[in-house]
């Protein structure tokens, strides 16, 4: 038991107190492991555990990954593509058993033999092997063939759609009479002879000449029918036969029930010449004879029955083709091989050293009697270069006035009576210079 007098030692003298920042320092220690305490073990930071990091970036694997996944894909499409390709090859469901598995469209004119030419030697093939785009340029080389396409369908068909040509005229080549198109390809005539045509016949094409040259002169015949047909006239209906061997000078042949008669319309104004023509036709027909041609070229003249000495004869046709070229409408007419005249004379022609012109002679002013009897004793005063051709039967010329021009003396016939027709009193006759 302690003494009671013995002094009291204080615990603050036993241990002092800190200082004030220690003091502090351990309170903020003791806050904070209280708070540790306090703390849910789950929020609590967990030990790291070290991990092997990969050579490759994240975005840089993804990206093979995928390409692996591409290529793998296209391995399996490849093999896939083979075993078709092979069962498609080899197999008997896709081969061309006949004709009955070809199947064509659009055949008029086109028959069904010249299609089987063609495309006859690929029965017994494989659809897949046959060649469709030599196939079209062969059906192409047909001449009623325009444009063709050909198509294959699964398992075992071949599909054919021609486009025929239009034809616009008949073409006279040689001894045969042929269809054109407007862009100049010539087409044999149809062999069924059920389709007939309304065509004039073309005359100067050839088939030896080049694409183009046929092509230009159609051009020059397309814008001859236009003119004529304008308006609703429909002239071309009249027409039997074209020549283009002149671009400068198209001639057509006009046909009515009194006969035909060559037409000179030159290289433009197509449909007023020929209704010049169409108006005074009857006239010309009561003033001479015959009526064989007349030339509307000029301005204020037009020249009857001018010479056609120098035109190209076309090579005469056989019965067979007359009969073949009249099955489908060509008109009799333009079958009818011409005789070039040789009695009347227009354009230069050669006399006694000189050249006589194509230009309008200048008229007599004032009427002058025809007589019926050829005198002897007359001779052309004005120019005594034509006395040598006096016999000669001179071409006449109508003036735009009305004025028509006859030969003042003509040459008789042995054994005949030569006489001349009255003038129509409206018109003036004048006497050739």
């Amino acid at each position: 038991m302690a003494r009671k007098n013995s002094p009291t030692i204080v615990q603050e003298e036993l241990y002092p107190p800190p200082d004030g920042s220690v003091r502090e320092e351990m309170d903020d220690a003791r806050l904070l492991d209280l708070d540790a305490e306090q703390e849910s073990p789950f929020l609590r930071g967990q030990k790291r555990v070290p991990a092997r990091r990969s050579g490759l970036p994240k975005k840089t694997a993804t990206r093979v990954t995928w390409v692996i996944a591409a290529v793998c894909v296209l391995l399996l499409c490849g093999a896939a593509y083979a075993a078709l390709y092979s069962y498609g090859k080899h197999s008997w469901r896709f081969r061309l058993e006949s004709s009955d598995d070809i199947e064509i469209a659009g055949l008029h004119n086109v028959t069904h033999s010249q299609i089987m030419e063609v495309l006859g030697g690929d029965i017994g093939r494989n659809i897949f092997f046959v060649p469709l785009s030599e196939r079209q340029t062969q059906l192409e080389q047909i001449p009623w063939v325009e444009s063709a396409s050909v198509m294959r369908f699964v398992p075992n068909r071949l599909k054919v759609e021609i486009h025929e040509r239009t034809p616009v005229a008949f073409a006279r080549v040689g001894s045969k009479i042929l269809l054109i198109d407007a862009g100049g390809s010539l087409m044999d005539l149809p062999g069924t002879g059920k389709t007939k045509f309304s065509f004039p016949v073309i005359l100067g094409a050839s088939a030896g000449e080049p694409l183009s040259t046929r092509a230009a002169r159609m051009k020059i015949y397309n814008e001859l029918i236009g003119q004529l047909d304008s308006g609703g006239a429909q002239y071309s209906h009249d027409i039997s036969e074209v020549d283009l061997s002149d671009p400068d000078d198209v001639k057509v042949l006009a046909s009515d029930p009194q006969g035909a008669v060559l037409v000179h319309l030159g290289s433009s104004d197509y449909l007023d010449r020929y209704k010049i023509y169409v108006s005074h036709v009857q006239d010309w027909r009561q003033q001479f004879d015959k009526l064989e041609s007349v030339d509307l070229r000029y301005d204020r003249q037009i020249v009857v029955n001018p010479d056609l000495r120098g035109a190209e004869k076309p090579a005469p046709m056989s019965m067979s083709a007359i009969k073949a070229a009249m099955a489908v409408g060509v008109k009799p007419a333009a079958l009818v091989t011409r005789a070039p005249t040789h009695s009347r004379t227009v354009g230069p022609v050669p006399v006694a050293n000189t050249t006589v012109t194509k230009t309008a002679p200048k008229p007599v002013t004032g009427p002058v009697k025809v007589s019926a009897k050829p005198s002897k004793k007359w001779t052309p005063k004005k120019n005594p270069i034509l006395r040598k051709v006096q016999a000669k039967a001179k071409p006449a010329v109508v003036q735009a006035s009305g004025q028509t021009k006859v030969p003042a003396r003509a040459k008789p016939v042995a054994g005949t009576s030569s006489s001349s027709k009255k003038p129509s009193p409206s018109i003036k006759t004048q006497e050739q210079p």
